[in-house]
């Protein structure tokens, strides 16, 4: 893709639509994806990871997919709880594209897929769920960080996945760092070398954490 990158907001590479199978949500559909967006080709390791190893979504509310690519975590989020409403967010147009026509085409009426921007700012989401872009860089991923996880609803919960080798550990140190004493972060599973990191924001009185299944 020479100088274009997954995070760029409008990919200059050949579209090159495909057509892929996958599971989402226990279930075997068929999704668009293109080039210039994340890979396009199948469920990137650490997102099949993250979702092997969340919690159910809250049945209602608003749910976030930050960095969402073509949409395997918002599609998911959404098959599972149809009655939410479910924010897919980048800023690679492309992959907003197929999102909203891979929602159309599951018959998905539940998930908007916009710009971080377009998303109201009065807008407080019962469960996060990200496959952060690690290669962005520190700063802009903490700036990041720092923008959507205080958008959380009291007693909800933030499920980043993160290479090990690309910062997983520095990153939940960050966040415990930075996070004020209303959120408390945790390592909730490892597997093919990546963390799940699970980020709480406790109400008051302060709650446990969602427990796996």
């Amino acid at each position: 893709m020479g100088s274009d990158h997954y995070f760029s907001a409008s990919p200059s590479s050949s579209e090159n639509l495909r057509r892929i199978r996958v599971s989402l949500a226990g279930r075997d559909v068929e999704v668009t994806t293109a080039g210039g967006v994340f890979s396009p080709d199948h469920i990137d390791g650490g997102t099949a990871v993250l979702l092997a190893n969340t919690p159910p979504p809250p049945a209602g509310g608003h749910l976030l997919d930050l960095g969402c690519g073509w949409g395997p975590i918002a599609l998911s989020l959404a098959l599972d709880a149809p009655r939410a409403t479910v924010w897919a967010v980048d800023v690679n147009e492309r992959a907003l594209d197929l999102v909203r026509r891979n929602a159309e085409e599951l018959g998905l009426d539940n998930v908007n897929a916009v710009q971080p921007e377009d998303v109201p700012e009065g807008v407080a989401f019962r469960t996060i769920r990200s496959n952060p872009p690690i290669r962005v860089g520190k700063d802009v991923l903490h700036g990041m960080l720092e923008t959507w996880i205080p958008r959380l609803a009291e007693r909800s919960d933030a499920w980043l996945v993160v290479q090990r080798n690309l910062g997983s550990d520095s990153l939940q140190r960050w966040l415990a760092a930075s996070l004020d004493r209303g959120y408390s972060v945790s390592r909730a599973a490892t597997g093919r070398g990546f963390r799940v990191l699970k980020v709480r924001r406790h109400g008051t009185p302060a709650t446990g954490t969602i427990p796996l299944p």
